[in-house]
């Protein structure tokens, strides 16, 4: 791995457990450590297989969907080196504004030549469907379990909406970038603004967005019934109609944040205390803590591990830095 990507990779791990553990501290003290860790120790520790396979159920299909999106816009991908570099994708979820991600359309263009303003609408798609997923997930149940909080879903849901209508026409979205053309600093990308665009269109086009999405739902109602599973292990009595509402709703909360840290926590055990009478701080708190460390921390492990694996495909060309750079680059 370059110095400098290990050296930023590095600091963003340690950002981010520092960040999670003051969560987990601050959650704490505010349910009572003696009863978080209460809750911990009847936990099921040997249920957690079966969450976290469920976890690498949701990163597979994932997966599948991103090299789907890749295959659609004609890019020859080897498989294994794919997906080597989707779980190093992974990893990148804790960066800032989630700008580490676009690891993965430079990683293509290294192994394949492809230019990335071709490919980043795949990862924007992966992105868009995944976000989709979750306030239909979260949408099923929002009525029944918050009512007075379905403008957190109607807002995102319209501005999904709206997008994909402009996407849908070619002569609108055409036109608005030309429009754009003669700004200062829009100017200059036009052009390779005009090429994602039409990328795009490739990945959300009618039969792609159907499977797409549906990939998502599959992938993320995984970890969904995951958290299921976590609960019923705290002996949470839940059902997994409330367990899927908590978990994609703090999810879609979390969206805006890297790796949803401090919003999804919040969320989850929120979620728990309200629409679970009966159960303890200790036990929210702790609920939140497990799903997260199945899911987020997972994830970060293993795509930790492919990234040094990358490194050693791509030698001294994996750098984060040459990555945000080409990223502008290849806009210019």
């Amino acid at each position: 791995m370059s110095a400098r990507l290990a050296i930023r990779f590095r600091r963003w791990v340690i950002v981010a457990i520092a960040i999670g553990a003051l969560l987990f501290v601050a959650g704490s003290i505010w349910a009572g450590f003696d009863e978080t860790t209460r809750a911990l120790s009847r936990f099921r520790w040997s249920w957690m297989i079966a969450v976290l396979a469920l976890t690498l159920v949701n990163y597979g299909l994932r997966f599948v969907k991103w090299h789907y999106l890749l295959g659609r816009l004609g890019v020859p991908m080897p498989l294994v080196d794919d997906s080597w570099n989707f779980a190093a994708g992974l990893a990148m979820v804790i960066s800032p504004g989630k700008a580490g991600e676009l690891l993965k359309p430079y990683v293509v263009r290294a192994r394949t030549n492809t230019p990335m303003a071709r490919t980043i609408p795949a990862l924007v798609t992966e992105r868009l469907t995944d976000g989709i997923a979750m306030l239909i997930l979260a949408g099923m149940s929002v009525s029944t379990y918050a009512s007075d909080k379905v403008h957190y879903l109607t807002i995102p849901a319209a501005i999904v909406v709206i997008t994909m209508a402009v996407l849908s026409s070619k002569r609108l979205s055409l036109g608005l970038l030309g429009r754009c053309e003669p700004l200062p600093l829009v100017g200059r990308f036009a052009r390779k603004l005009e090429e994602m665009y039409l990328s795009m269109r490739t990945c959300v086009a009618p039969v792609p967005l159907v499977l797409t999405v549906l990939l998502s739902i599959v992938a993320w109602g995984a970890e969904c019934v995951g958290f299921w599973i976590v609960l019923h292990g705290l002996e949470i009595n839940a059902s997994l109609d409330v367990s899927i509402f908590i978990y994609a709703f703090a999810t879609v909360a979390g969206g805006a944040m890297p790796g949803g840290l401090g919003v999804a926590e919040g969320a989850l055990t929120g979620g728990v205390i309200t629409l679970m009478p009966g159960t303890d701080q200790g036990s929210a708190v702790a609920a939140a803590l497990l799903i997260r460390v199945a899911t987020l921390w997972f994830g970060v492990l293993i795509g930790a591990g492919a990234l040094f694996k990358l490194s050693r495909m791509l030698g001294d060309e994996l750098d984060l830095d040459q990555t945000e750079d080409q990223a502008e680059d290849q806009a210019s």
